[in-house]
Order: structure tokens, then C-alpha cells, then sequence
């Protein structure tokens, strides 16, 4: 089975129009080099390739300037994260009249965690945040293996769930003994490979940075950089708080989850499909299983969460289009509203809250506020977005 990903590639081809430079950013695994050679094989112009894993390119852009300014056409520069040092060799060729080479390149780190590339590009690169596979590509049908295996393509092509397991698990290794002190970063990969499984067991919740830095036995500077390159590398989300000028006491830190829900369920030890339905982290594996897959259709610049110190809360409010969207997430077939709800409609003042459950149907709670499904609700986003 093979998954064409029609809209990232019609999304990338519009950015390479308008952009001397596009920067695919997102986990690693997570199909970013397949989009890219998806592109090169049907692009009508030259196209040159460097994978910055390779030895052989590396040499081959042992003086980069020399190499990529004679060339025409689309140039793909993988894993860029590895020679921060180009960027601002990047910045002066995207600079030359009539750009004579469109520049595509990939990277599994956030620019601030490589301390380069968001300032020296500034104004010359398109940002496209690429994610593992999601309901909006693979349709209502994949829903359970989805949420279960996650979207990273090879768990999700797996030929089954326990040899999806053993990539996932393959993958944390991977991730933390290569990967990490590939960026130069020097953190001892038990240490952090116990954050991050502690970080899972905060799935879904408010940040405690003290409380996570007592039970790691260190700084909360410590843990703050941990999270800080757990959070860079694109495996854990920090959902930041909405707070505005009123009288409630609101909460300020950020929520903090892990961003593909295999990779949830690997980290927690959850041994298959229903050991998740009895697991205490069932509700919040799903609420951030369905959290990924709105902003995965919304993006996640205007996203937050709200709380208040008096136990008011709204688990994800978007503002799109000039309108504030309210989500809920529910693991009930049957879920009704609450006194949370109409206090975040009227405090917040949504124009719409949706209840996302696993049941079958759209029905209406209240004038305001729509119980849907996580497939119906990704329609009706793409609807409203393709009509904004």
C-alpha cells in the first residue's frame, strides 16, 4: 500500500512559485525525503539532490558556494540540520536577480535548536510543517489503526501492530543514540530517553516543570532545556495557554504532549490496541491523537488552550479566518455539554465548539456547540478553509 500525498505536494509546488527557498520541517521518518523525490520525479526542470547523510555529498559541498551557485533549477539540500553553516551561503544565492535555482531543503530540527537558518533566511523561506500520515489523507476508515500505530509511514505500513511496535521502538532508539548528538547536542541518551517517557505520562496535562525536574533528580534549567530539544526535534508539543485581560485567574503554563500517539503508546508501554481502552491515558491519548489531526488541517500558529484557577477549561481554541473555534475532545460515544463549555463559549466568546467523540454521527448539544466526529470535523475544516 502506498499513500500519494497529493496536498503537501500541491502546497510545496506553490511555495518553490513564490519562494526562492522552502523548508520542509518536521520529525524525522516522517516522509519529508519521499515528498522531496516525489517532486524530483515529476518536475520538468533540472534537479540536483544532496542527502547531508551521505559522505560522498558532504564532500561534495566541502565548498558549498562553489558547488550550488552554478546550478539551475530545484536544488534539494536533506537533512539540512546537519551543515547549519550553509544557510548563509543560502541567504546569498536566494539574494541573486532572477533566481536562477529554487531551493528545497529538509530538516528534522527546529532553526532556533540549530541556532541558525530563521534569522539568516529571513524573508527567503517558506516554512511547511510535514507530519506522519493523518485522517485528512487516509479517510475515516483509518481511524482506529491510525490513533493506534500513529501516522509515522513505516509503523503505519507496517504488516502488522507488533512490527509496527518494534519500528517505533527502534525509532526512540535510533532517536536518542543518533540523531540527538547528531545536532551537537550532549545529553546521555538514558537520561533523556527518561524525560521523554516522563513527558508521556504527562500527556494531555499542564506543564509542571518543578515536578518533572524533582522526579528527574535535576534543575528545572535542566529539564526545560531537555524539553526545549524534545520540543525542537518535533516529537513533543507545547500547546501554549490563550489568556486575555479578565477577572478569572487563569492558567499560563503550557500543555504539553506527545505529538504522534504510537510513539504515546510505545513510550507508556501500552502492549496493543485494547490495553489502550483500559489505560488511564486512554481520554488523553485521544484527545491528542484528534488535536494533532485539527492542526494538522489549521496549523498550529494561533492554537492554544484555556484554563482557569477555578477549574473552567477548553482543551484547543483556533482562531481561523477571523473566528475563534472551540474543541473539546471526548471519549464517549455519547457526550453531552457542560458547565466548562458554556463558560468558555461565553468567556472566550466562540463562535462554534466542537465535541470530537468516537461515536458515528454529527448531532447538535446546543445552538453554539456540535458533537462530530474526528473525519467530519477535518471535512468541515478543509470546507471552511477552501471558502475562506
Amino acid at each position: 500500500m502506498s499513500v500519494r500525498r497529493t496536498a503537501y505536494l500541491i502546497t510545496i509546488r506553490e511555495r518553490l512559485r513564490a519562494n526562492p527557498i522552502v523548508s520542509l520541517v518536521g520529525p524525522r521518518q516522517a516522509g519529508k525525503t519521499t515528498l522531496a523525490r516525489m517532486l524530483a520525479e515529476e518536475s520538468a526542470e533540472a534537479v540536483h539532490f544532496f542527502d547531508l547523510e551521505s559522505p560522498a555529498d558532504l564532500a561534495r559541498l566541502a565548498n558549498p558556494e562553489l558547488v550550488l551557485r552554478p546550478l539551475t533549477g530545484l536544488v534539494i539540500l536533506d537533512e539540512v540540520q546537519r551543515r547549519p553553516d550553509l544557510f548563509p551561503v543560502l541567504r546569498v544565492l536566494a539574494d541573486r536577480p532572477g533566481t536562477p535555482a529554487r531551493f528545497l531543503i529538509l530538516g528534522s530540527a527546529s532553526p532556533a535548536l540549530i541556532k541558525a537558518g530563521s534569522e539568516s533566511l529571513a524573508g527567503r523561506v517558506s516554512f511547511v510543517d510535514v507530519t506522519g500520515f493523518s485522517l485528512a489523507e487516509l479517510g475515516a476508515d483509518a481511524l482506529p489503526r491510525l490513533w493506534w500505530r500513529g501516522g509515522f509511514p513505516r509503523a503505519w505500513l507496517a504488516p502488522d501492530d507488533a512490527a509496527a511496535r518494534q519500528w517505533l521502538d527502534d525509532f526512540r532508539r535510533t532517536f536518542l543514540e543518533r540523531d540527538i548528538p547528531q545536532l551537537g547536542i550532549q545529553v546521555p541518551a538514558v537520561t533523556l530517553g527518561r524525560f521523554w517517557t516522563m513527558v508521556a505520562h504527562y500527556h494531555g496535562q499542564v506543564l509542571n516543570l518543578a515536578e518533572l525536574a524533582r522526579a528527574l533528580g535535576s534543575s528545572e534549567p535542566t529539564a526545560r532545556r531537555y524539553l526545549d530539544i524534545l520540543s525542537g526535534t518535533y516529537v513533543v508539543r507545547q500547546l501554549p495557554p490563550w489568556f486575555e485581560n479578565l477577572k478569572k485567574r487563569q492558567v499560563r503554563s503550557p500543555k504539553v504532549y506527545i505529538r504522534d500517539s504510537g510513539l504515546l503508546h510505545a513510550l507508556l508501554g501500552i502492549p496493543d490496541l485494547p490495553g489502550l481502552q483500559s489505560h488511564p491515558k486512554l481520554g488523553a491519548s485521544w484527545e491528542g491523537f484528534c488535536l494533532e489531526q485539527i492542526l494538522g488541517v489549521c496549523g498550529d500558529r494561533d492554537a492554544y488552550f484555556w484554563g482557569t484557577h477555578s477549574g473552567a477549561e477548553l482543551d484547543l481554541m483556533v482562531q481561523r479566518a477571523g473566528r475563534r473555534l472551540g474543541f473539546e475532545f471526548k471519549f464517549s460515544e455519547q457526550p453531552g455539554t457542560t458547565k466548562s463549555m458554556r463558560i468558555a463559549l461565553e468567556d472566550l466568546a466562540l463562535d462554534h465548539l466542537y465535541v470530537v467523540h468516537p461515536g458515528e454521527h454529527e448531532f447538535p448539544l446546543d445552538e453554539s456547540i456540535t458533537a462530530i466526529t474526528p473525519a467530519r470535523l477535518i471535512d468541515v475544516l478543509r470546507s471552511e478553509a477552501a471558502h475562506a
